[in-house]
């Protein structure tokens, strides 16, 4: 549930930080990709700390 919130949360930044610079639409799927991307990674991360931590 965490990874997806983060995945969420990353793809609507990076839609908003590519629509800021003026992007096509083209560009803003790709910033929202890549930054979901990147944040589902820190999600996973965040997860995996939580779990072993509760154990």
């Amino acid at each position: 549930m965490i990874i997806i919130g983060f995945a969420l949360v990353g793809a609507v930044l990076g839609g908003m930080t590519a629509k800021k610079r003026n992007g096509t639409g083209a560009d803003i799927a790709q910033y929202a990709a890549g930054y979901g991307i990147a944040f589902a990674l820190v999600g996973v991360v965040a997860t995996l700390i939580l779990h072993r931590l509760a154990l």
